[in-house]
């Protein structure tokens, strides 16, 4: 079935139709020579592309989560599932033991298997034996539920918090009583503030040097209301989710590298028995929902080795105001946070994973606040879908971080809450959804995903309670090989090459960490604040797609795009402007909108870096120049690239919100990915930038290719 005609002209104006989503997107493939005539014309490049897109390899095929539920899992049933999956065109399973749905019944030889035990393991050992004799891919989520914790948390390794409790000062007294200290906490500091509970006033703000057993003596002659701070290095209390029989507990402190230690060893290690001598493909670490986790026991004296200042008389700046220091006190509490995060968390798993001869996929975001760059310390960078393609996302935040750090690969968990109840979704949906990740860089899907079912439960089966179900419980699911086959081939060729987007969108990370308060610690989560909602429309809807960059990437990558956007950036590092000075000196093009960066940003380099930035932004983006812009109106952001760069992949104004395109370049040829994510109609001509080469429609559905 053809995708769609075209008529070639010069630019490669394609007069397209684009039917709705779930049934039209299209692969252009443009080459030096048409693909579709004499195989005497293609080179051996070309012709092994055709031969590998009409039977795509077996790694480009999609993943499914299992979930294990109790684990209540059974041999005959283990294999008949994995079997199933093969046939359907699935090419691997995450294996994810979760709550139980059923207690046991030893009248039905109905039993939930504890997780960790000699009966689990052997469950887990016939499962990736059978997986590895079908061909699949085996990964496993080092845990039950997420995020990684369990019984043998104690409570001095379980997740932190900041507490502040502010205790108002009766008239006349001498002293106040701190709040009561519960098991794994400890009194750092005590303040005196004029305020009243809500409220506190930085002058003559003063702190409590005299707290014997948690009470606080006060100066004489207080006039007026007057509040005490207390802060408390305290723990969040959280448990894990969605646990296994004899799963529950604490949630680990991911701050703390005994933590994490502790957890492979006791987990990670007793799971990899399982696996013998063949490891599984990858270990997996899910998104990171460490609620309020903002503090660790040893959090002041990492910050004071990190920072060079001891944060303790700058507490009362995470709760309230201080003046014109607090958001860069609270930079640096952020900055500190991440730090901790890397070197505590992500890059002891990684070492334990290769160590055992795996690697280690990661949904690298959340809390706590990681950044883009931090994805560089994880083997497989992994993503989701955003609530919107057009703004920011996870997916996208993954994807690029894998493009500027030279990985081929990027995961996504999809079909999360796809049509939520499970059995909502159709293969339509499916691959409507599927497409959108596509669009925003991802090319391995892990579907969320398989729930297994006992033989003894009736139909439709279990399922999880925050995904559709994708087993042969669906009543759809005799079509699974089809839209199976479409998504391995778009995968596949989503892996070729190299991204061509022009556009990366720098994130002010330095500003998301100023934002923190206690209890809402996360860089991403605050993008879509710092971003608006005007800048990534304007960007694609002009024709160009983009990656997130941030400052470490471009330290470690330089700036491999056409274009740079700051967006509304108000703290920025030093020698970051002075990276993006040299690459407008160079001929690279660079858009600052709304404002110009002006401070440094944290309080150490306050003083000393401040005015070298303002005077550096000043006179890059004041200074005329046909490849540096200040655009205050973000509304006028796409006309303003479209005079320094020819669009991409450009369609008519009325088209453009809902085509979206990913551009991959080979070294002969040219590959876009279209796609109408709306669910009409929509004909538009498209005018591609590259030219002198020929034209095909290679159909993901059938392996054919046209002209």
């Amino acid at each position: 079935m053809h995708l769609l005609r075209s008529r070639r002209l010069e630019r490669h104006p394609l007069a397209v139709r684009l039917r709705h989503a779930g049934f039209r997107a299209l692969l252009i493939l443009l080459t030096s020579t048409f693909a579709g005539i004499a195989a005497s014309g293609n080179s051996e490049e070309m012709e092994q592309l055709q031969r590998s897109f009409a039977h795509p390899p077996d790694d480009a095929r999609i993943m499914m989560r299992w979930w294990w539920f109790g684990a209540a899992v059974e041999k005959p049933e283990i294999e008949r599932e994995l079997r199933v999956m093969k046939e359907a065109g699935i090419g691997g399973i995450e294996i994810q033991p979760v709550y139980p749905l059923e207690l046991d019944d030893p009248a039905k030889n109905f039993r939930n298997l504890p997780y960790l035990s000699d009966g689990f393991l052997d469950a887990l050992h016939f499962a990736a034996a059978t997986a590895r004799q079908l061909g699949l891919r085996v990964d496993i989520t080092l845990g039950s539920g997420w995020p990684y914790g369990g019984p043998h948390t104690p409570v001095t390794e379980a997740a932190g918090r900041l507490r502040c409790e502010r205790v108002t000062v009766p008239e006349s007294a001498q002293s106040v009583a701190g709040p009561a200290l519960e098991n794994g906490e400890k009194l750092i500091a005590a303040f005196l503030a004029a305020g009243d509970g809500r409220t506190f006033s930085s002058q003559g703000l003063q702190r409590l040097n005299d707290v014997p057993n948690g009470r606080a003596a006060l100066p004489d002659g207080l006039q007026g209301p007057h509040v005490v701070l207390f802060f408390v290095s305290s723990r969040t209390g959280q448990q894990v989710k969605r646990a296994a029989v004899v799963a529950e507990g604490f949630v680990i402190d991911h701050y703390q590298r005994d933590a994490i230690e502790h957890h492979l060893f006791t987990v990670g290690n007793r799971l990899l028995q399982a696996f013998g001598d063949t490891p599984p493909y990858a270990v997996f670490s899910d998104s990171l929902e460490v609620f309020a986790s903002d503090w660790t026991p040893d959090f002041l004296q990492e910050f004071n080795k990190r920072r060079g200042y001891d944060l303790t008389p700058y507490l009362p700046a995470l709760v309230g105001d201080m003046g014109v220091d607090t958001p860069a006190i609270r930079h640096d509490w952020g900055e500190t946070l991440t730090e901790l995060a890397e070197d505590d968390y992500l890059t002891p798993i990684r070492e334990w994973a290769h160590v055992h001869h795996t690697l280690f996929r990661s949904q690298s975001y959340g809390e706590p606040p990681v950044i883009l760059s931090s994805n560089a310390l994880v083997d497989l960078s992994e993503g989701e879908h955003g609530p919107e393609w057009r703004g920011f996302s996870a997916a996208r935040w993954a994807s690029s971080a894998s493009h500027l750090y030279g990985k081929a690969v990027t995961s996504s968990e999809t079909w999360t809450w796809l049509h939520s109840p499970a059995f909502r979704a159709t293969p339509l949906d499916m691959k409507a959804e599927a497409d959108l990740h596509f669009i925003e860089g991802i090319n391995q899907l892990v579907g969320h995903g398989w729930p297994y079912s006992p033989p003894s439960v009736a139909e439709p089966g279990w399922r999880f309670y925050a995904a559709a179900a994708f087993n042969d419980h669906n009543p759809w699911f005799e079509v699974m090989p089809d839209i199976a086959r479409y998504l391995q081939r778009v995968s596949f060729l989503m892996r070729q090459g190299r991204p061509a987007n022009d556009v990366a969108i720098y994130l002010p990370t330095d500003d998301a960490w100023a934002r923190f308060t206690p209890g809402n610690a996360s860089v991403d989560q605050a993008m879509d604040a710092l971003l608006g909602p005007v800048l990534i429309p304007q960007v694609l809807d002009a024709g160009y797609n983009f990656d997130f960059i941030d400052d470490r990437a471009i330290t470690a990558s330089g700036l491999p795009y056409k274009v740079l956007i700051l967006p509304g950036v108000e703290r920025i590092p030093l020698a970051t402007l002075q990276k993006i000075r040299e690459y407008a000196q160079k001929g690279g093009l660079v858009v600052a909108t709304r404002r110009l960066p002006a401070l440094a940003p944290g309080l150490r380099e306050s003083k000393a870096d401040t005015p070298r930035i303002a005077a550096l932004a000043s006179q890059l983006f004041e200074t005329a120049s046909k490849n540096v812009r200040f655009v205050q109106d973000e509304r006028m952001l796409g006309s303003t690239l479209a005079q320094m760069l020819t669009p991409d992949f450009a369609v008519s104004s009325d088209a453009a919100p809902v085509i979206g395109f990913v551009h991959r370049k080979l070294p002969s040829s040219e590959i876009y990915f279209v796609v109408n994510t709306s669910n009409r109609p929509i004909r538009t001509e498209a005018h591609a930038r590259v030219s002198g080469l020929d034209a095909a429609w290679w159909d993901p559905f059938s392996g054919e290719i046209t002209a």
